[in-house]
């Protein structure tokens, strides 16, 4: 075995006893390693790899001798010297991570055509001065309750020529680009339709994929040169928004941000900006949507707005509006939906095993398997526990390291762990489309016409995976953020297409009826009732008061791509008001 031996210069560490501080050691090596690889290649790639694997080796043997401690005594070593070491590491690792090769553009208010490189603030991804010269917009938008912010807006004539629409950026004083594309809904009065906001997960993909793969009023065309009409948009009664966070992603740009609450503030940021820059949308309820690691971002988003809004209100109530606040309004937050989430990771990683052999499909690993994954749970769940108590990324890094490696044996099999049905085809994503996507919005003629600042469109940047995940954010409980919502009278959706694996319907039914809140005595003793569309049944449904879960019958994990129909039925309903059965 190469843990217990080590390779041959595990002698030089020989001394260093304790499990942490070896894993410490090499995963710094490994960095330098992997980092100079990028340079000079060749023979550097053998030894990164082996260091890398001994990495991983005493990280494994760690989190297995902390698992076997207490979680008092596991966040008791959080500051302790014994893991001194681990946490260098891992602020070590974000950092490289977060290096770029080049200089950003800040963009001030008044400069946007502009730009001037600044070395202080270095961005994962920059402008093109090109570009940046060449976008002419429609407006410019601010407002004095938001000095540091700004809404830059495009006509774009793309997608659905039929449909009213707009493009741009929400720019931030701290070097933050975030873009959007907006679709106004085709078959309602401008004010009878309420807003969706969609958002991806990944974490680290554009919502762009939502747009033109699932959702939105038109879908990529084999090859990626053009786009045609898709009749099933949720454009259909609402208008909706794709909005691309985190930052890096899609043709978003600027200072990395790797943790979901900040992102939320932002978020709520441009919607502030964007109620006032388009008062013809004021009546608008609004709906944040999101899928994936949604589960994540959504909750985090509606957390940063309900909280603001009870901020302004409490302000307008008392008087004590500061100068420009009138400006702002308290945002018509609705809804809340989570389409096969991650959400609360405690209790979905005990369904990985029924997902994988005891579905209502056909099994996809052998009954072995699925039981090694049932005797990694325990272990796994105690280190979830951890991160749930300390929600910090020592204490939750080492909750996704040994709990992902449960998922290694399904990655392996071949199956898309997206779909149990059918193989994983085209790369890592498993969908040949998601090429088409990428060659479509990087052709110059869209870029140009959607008003990006970038050259490159980016689906999914592993960097700002990386950088979630070393932050800690993918374990942690984003579930908390939902019962103070439900309380509030915010109504909550969780749908799951049946098919999906990695953030299948089993987990989010089981966290759905564990959550906590004054409706969970009787939203666990309703039944499921039948979902039926055209006098077939396209599903399950349970709701209580102001809570709803969906299962999707014959849906992957993108549930609009694989069941638009139906999907569009759900979301009509929803965001009507009105019953599943």
């Amino acid at each position: 075995m190469l843990c217990p031996t080590g390779p041959t210069f595990d002698r030089g560490v020989e001394k260093l006893k304790n499990h942490w501080l070896r894993f410490g050691f090499y995963l710094v090596f490994a960095i330098v390693m992997w980092s100079s690889l990028a340079k000079d290649g060749g023979v550097l790639a053998i030894g990164a790899a082996t260091i890398t694997v001994a990495a991983a080796c005493y990280l494994i043997a760690a989190i297995k001798k902390q698992a076997s401690m207490s979680i008092s005594t596991f966040g008791a070593m959080s500051s302790s010297a014994l893991v001194k070491p681990f946490a260098a590491a891992l602020a070590l690792a974000a950092v490289v991570a977060a290096t770029p090769s080049q200089h950003a553009f800040v963009a001030p208010h008044d400069a946007h055509a502009n730009p001037q490189p600044v070395s202080e603030a270095p961005a994962t991804r920059v402008a093109s001065p090109a570009l940046v010269n060449s976008n002419k917009w429609t407006k410019i938008e601010t407002m004095e309750a938001l000095p540091n912010y700004q809404l830059r807006i495009k006509e774009p004539k793309l997608c659905d020529t039929n449909t009213t629409q707009y493009s741009g950026y929400l720019d931030t004083d701290e070097d933050r680009h975030f873009f959007f594309w907006f679709f106004e809904a085709r078959n309602v009065k401008r004010d009878d339709a309420p807003i969706i906001l969609w958002m991806n997960g990944g974490p680290g993909c554009s919502s762009f994929t939502g747009l033109l793969m699932e959702l939105g009023p038109c879908r990529v065309d084999k090859g990626g040169k053009t786009a045609s009409p898709h009749k099933y948009g949720w454009n259909d009664k609402a208008h909706v928004i794709f909005l691309d966070q985190p930052l890096n992603v899609g043709y978003s740009y600027g200072k990395d941000v790797f943790n979901s609450m900040e992102a939320g503030k932002d978020v709520y940021n441009f919607l502030q900006l964007f109620y006032h820059s388009f008062p013809e949308y004021a009546k608008s309820e609004l709906h944040v949507f999101g899928e994936s690691y949604g589960g994540h971002y959504v909750p985090a988003t509606a957390k940063a707005i309900h909280e603001a809004n009870i901020e302004h209100s409490t302000k307008i109530a008392s008087g004590i509006l500061a100068n420009g606040e009138g400006e702002k309004r308290v945002l018509p937050l609705t809804s809340i939906g989570i389409g096969n989430g991650l959400t609360d990771p405690l209790i979905q990683y005990k369904y990985y095993s029924q997902m994988a052999c005891n579905s209502t499909y056909s099994p996809v690993l052998k009954k072995e398997e699925c039981d090694a994954m049932d005797s990694s749970y325990p272990t796994c769940a105690r280190l979830i526990n951890a991160c749930y108590k300390w929600k910090n990324a020592l204490a939750c890094y080492p909750a996704e390291m040994y709990c992902n490696q449960m998922l290694m044996t399904y990655q392996r099999s071949g199956a898309n762990p997206y779909d149990v049905r059918i193989p994983c085809e085209g790369g890592n994503l498993c969908y040949p489309i998601m090429a088409d996507i990428d060659a479509y919005l990087n052709t110059p003629e869209v870029q140009q016409e959607l008003g990006s600042d970038v050259t490159k469109f980016e689906s999914c940047s592993q960097k700002v995976y990386t950088g979630f995940t070393l932050s800690g954010d993918w374990m942690k409980p984003y579930v908390y953020e939902i019962p103070p919502l439900l309380e509030a009278g915010i109504r909550v959706l969780v749908y799951a297409g049946d098919a999906d694996f990695i953030c299948n319907w089993y987990g989010n039914k089981a966290w759905s009826e564990a959550l906590e809140w004054s409706g969970a005595e009787g939203f666990s003793s309703e039944r499921d009732h039948e979902w039926t569309l055209g006098g077939k049944a396209v599903g399950e449904a349970r709701s209580f008061k102001n809570f709803s879960f969906v299962r999707v019958f014959g849906a992957g994990h993108m549930a609009p791509y694989d069941q638009p129909v139906s999907s569009l039925d759900m979301i009509n309903r929803w965001i009507a008001d009105k019953s599943f059965y």
